[in-house]
């Protein structure tokens, strides 16, 4: 497997749509257990996870992209990521519906995000899979859960 012939990632559920990150992000997957509220953080923010002795902040994804909460099932799952930033690495648990499998897609079949002519918040998908049941899109999670500008995923072209 080359790395920039092919990608491997954790595809997960949210609602009818499916996404994936890169599974070199992915820690671990834990099955959901409430996390210990924390006061006053952001409205997707649930508050820590338990990782072996560890905090770990950790967001519900469907809040943060804008979709409403529904209470977990026995397939909700948290994914423990590991996000590298410029100065450091955050690790971060986020809440999914569900995931769906561990894939590997060659690059040259990805495509860059649709440009539906407004403007509208899609910065946060690196790439789209076309499938004959539909799309995956993988997210950027630097873009989604930090105000930094860059990824470590940015200066990979997905769609050459």
């Amino acid at each position: 497997m080359n790395d920039e012939t092919e990608v491997q990632v954790v595809e997960f559920g949210l609602a009818d749509e499916v996404f994936a990150v890169p599974v070199k992000m992915v820690r671990e997957i834990l099955d959901y257990a409430p996390p210990s509220h924390v006061p006053n953080g952001p409205s997707h923010f649930l508050g820590l996870t338990d990782v072996r002795g560890q905090g770990v902040p950790t967001v519900d994804f469907r809040r943060r992209l804008g979709l409403p909460s529904v209470e977990p099932t026995l397939a909700t799952r948290i994914l423990i990521l590991d996000v590298e930033l410029e100065d450091r690495v955050l690790t971060l648990g986020v809440v999914i519906d569900k995931v769906l499998s561990v894939s590997s897609f060659e690059t040259a079949k990805l495509e860059k995000a649709p440009d539906i002519g407004v403007q509208w918040d899609s910065d946060y998908i690196t790439a789209v899979l076309r499938r004959d049941d539909g799309f995956v899109l993988i997210i950027d999670v630097v873009r989604i859960f930090t105000n930094e500008g860059t990824s470590m995923l940015a200066g990979f072209d997905w769609a050459a």
